[in-house]
């Protein structure tokens, strides 16, 4: 009797783990769509993000704004399953001492992921919506020196 008892148990246990498993790496596949490299010219400058799929739960990206010859703004960004949540790293250049700002989602499903930081001084929340046509809109939003901002960023896929 207890060998079917400790044997039920290990099956459950291992049945439970697969499930988990699972559903850490659908979160991380709903983000698939960013792969590849997205641009929006203006007459201020090309904004560029190039994503790679680095593995099963990892992301990453680089992105930039380029006016004439200067690099106006640069910063990476890693997207990754951790445990249940999805979470958005950016180390921006300049910025934070050059360490990374964590932002959990939110949100996530095959046209938008949503990424928020309410502790973190600007932007406290992002987002990514799939669009028609191959493009993609990013927006940061929240409080920027106590009123409410927010910035949208449309890019094609290249």
């Amino acid at each position: 009797m207890f060998q079917k008892i400790t044997l039920l148990a290990l099956v459950l246990a291992a049945v439970s783990c697969q499930k988990k498993e699972t559903v850490e790496k659908d979160k991380i596949k709903k983000a698939d769509w960013l792969i590849g490299n997205w641009e929006n010219t203006t007459p201020d400058g090309v904004l560029s993000e190039n994503w790679q799929k680095l593995n099963d739960s990892t992301f990453s990206a680089v992105s930039y704004f380029i006016k004439g010859n200067d690099t106006i703004h640069s910063e990476s960004i890693i997207l990754a399953q951790l445990g249940e949540t999805l979470t958005y790293k950016a180390t921006v250049k300049g910025q934070n001492d050059d360490k990374p700002v964590f932002f959990p989602s939110t949100s996530e499903t095959d046209q938008k992921l949503v990424f928020e930081n309410p502790k973190h001084d600007y932007p406290q929340k992002i987002t990514y919506t799939k669009g028609a046509n191959n493009s993609l809109t990013a927006e940061i939003s929240g409080n920027l020196n106590g009123k409410p901002s927010s910035e949208k960023f449309v890019m094609t896929k290249k």
